[in-house]
C-alpha cells in the first residue's frame, strides 16, 4: 500500500460565518494542495470537510498519517463515533448528533475503506509546515468565496 501523509485544517470568520477547509496531500514525493469554502458554515464542520476532501482522492487503499489540529475530528472519527452509532446518532444525552451527515460521510470513507490511518493531533499554529501549508489553504477558500 502506498504511504500518505495529510494536513488538514479548517478555519470560520465568524462562528457560523464564511468558512473554508484545506488539505496538503504528500505521496511518493508528490504534494496536492486542496481547498474550498462555504458561505454560513461552522468552524468544526470546515475541520470535517478538510478529512473527508482529503480521504475522498484517494482511489486504493493506503497507509496514511493524517495530521490535524482538531480534537473535534480526531476524537470523534476514532472514539465517539462508535456510540453515536449504537444509539442510532444520538449523544448520550440523547440529543442529535450535531453534524451528523458529515459524520456519515467520513464513517464511511474511513471504515467502509481499506485504509490504514494513523490520526495525530497537531497544535495549530505552532510552526509545523504541514499544519501552516493546511491553515494557508483553508483560508484561501474562505477568501475565494468573495470571487465567486
Amino acid at each position: 500500500m502506498s504511504k500518505v501523509t495529510i494536513y488538514t485544517d479548517g478555519a470560520c470568520k465568524g462562528n457560523p460565518g464564511a468558512g473554508g477547509w484545506g488539505a496538503l496531500l504528500q505521496a511518493q514525493g508528490a504534494t496536492k494542495e486542496i481547498w474550498g469554502g462555504e458561505r454560513n458554515t461552522t468552524n468544526n464542520r470546515m475541520e470535517l470537510r478538510a478529512v473527508i476532501e482529503a480521504l475522498k482522492l484517494l482511489k486504493r487503499p493506503c497507509h496514511i498519517t493524517l495530521y490535524l489540529d482538531s480534537e473535534y475530528v480526531r476524537k470523534g472519527i476514532t472514539e465517539w463515533i462508535h456510540g453515536w452509532k449504537a444509539k442510532g446518532w444520538k449523544t448520550a444525552s440523547k440529543q442529535p448528533v450535531k453534524n451528523a451527515e458529515l459524520w456519515q460521510e467520513l464513517d464511511a470513507l474511513v471504515h467502509g475503506s481499506q485504509h490504514t490511518i494513523d490520526w495525530r493531533w497537531v497544535k495549530g499554529h505552532a510552526g509545523i509546515p504541514g499544519n501552516e501549508k493546511a491553515d494557508e489553504l483553508a483560508n484561501r477558500g474562505v477568501a475565494e468565496l468573495g470571487t465567486r
